[in-house]
């Protein structure tokens, strides 16, 4: 059996959006466990979005293969709960394999689980739970972790990777990517990949300078100097300095370093490329700049991010 643990003000996808993959995966493949929703005490439980889920209480289960901890706008009152954290803590004695959701990690670190682990919560989250749990091994920017025998996910829609990542894990890719595509996911999102895109993030109000922002992503490999920035552009390198600064919020040779950053990383974690291709075709020149670059900003190589991404 798979458990999703809920409480008063749960957010209601983080739980409905694994119970809905491991459902799907159930129609293809009868292996799939079964799911049920706990909480402490059996009956409706109210969501933030008012809706209800019916739990069965806790002290009725005594055994689970996975226990998934849903997040949401009640998990600071629910880590006051001395019940709750007793149960997760006893089924992950038991051998259970334990999972969170968005701010479901509050209670698995609370709870003692994350301690020296990798693990993962909502961007929004990172200086507040690392300044809760600084023995924990935060990593703000993955769709979810693995380490051992504890996995975390991002936000929210991140629990349904969690889950088709779990379904891969225990049943082989081929059922998670069809469950994936029944889902109609356009594909499964990798543990490592970010959960935010550079390109969003420098998108300006006006839009004015989004072809140009593509553009570059599609041309990192050359040398993109302001002059020909502006060139693209179609403005006066200095008009183009002033205004690309005042628009995106940062300089176009900082723009242009985070999206090589961005880029390269993509290629490090998800293919077998070597290093130093890498480098060049993401316009680093050598590795040896892009190492310092992946330290400054991830504080690791290019190689531990690899490492990492593997799960070794």
């Amino acid at each position: 059996m798979i458990g999703i643990l809920i409480f008063p003000e749960f957010q209601i996808l983080d739980a409905a959006g694994p119970i809905a993959a491991l459902e799907v995966a159930r129609r293809r493949e009868p292996r799939v466990l079964d799911v049920q929703a706990i909480a402490d005490g059996a009956g409706p439980v109210r969501s933030s979005s008012g809706v209800m889920m019916h739990a069965d209480d806790l002290q009725s289960v005594t055994a689970l293969s996975t226990l998934i901890v849903a997040g949401g706008e009640g998990v600071h009152d629910a880590l006051l709960s001395r019940k709750l954290l007793a149960f997760v803590e006893t089924m992950a004695a038991r051998g259970a394999r334990v999972a969170s959701v968005c701010s479901g990690a509050y209670l698995l670190a609370a709870a003692g689980l994350l301690n020296g682990r990798r693990a993962t919560t909502h961007w929004s989250l990172t200086a507040d739970f690392s300044a809760r749990f600084p023995g924990v091994d935060l990593m703000p920017d993955q769709i979810y972790t693995s380490d051992g025998s504890v996995w975390t996910s991002a936000g929210i829609s991140a629990g349904i990777d969690l889950a088709l990542a779990m379904i891969a894990a225990d049943y082989g890719d081929g059922l998670a990517q069809d469950a994936a595509r029944q889902l109609v996911l356009y594909h499964r999102r990798a543990g490592g990949q970010s959960q935010f895109s550079t390109l969003l993030e420098m998108k300006s109000q006006s839009g004015r300078f989004a072809a140009l922002l593509l553009w570059i992503r599609d041309h990192l490999h050359l040398s993109l100097t302001v002059e020909v920035l502006s060139t693209q552009a179609g403005m006066s390198a200095r008009h183009f300095a002033r205004a690309f600064a005042a628009e995106v919020g940062i300089s176009p040779s900082k723009a242009v370093e985070r999206l090589r950053i961005e880029v390269a990383r993509e290629r490090v974690q998800f293919s077998a490329e070597p290093i130093e291709h890498i480098a060049e075709a993401a316009g680093f020149g050598d590795p040896e700049r892009m190492r310092r670059a992946f330290i400054r900003v991830f504080g690791h190589s290019p190689q531990s991010v690899r490492r990492m991404a593997r799960g070794r």
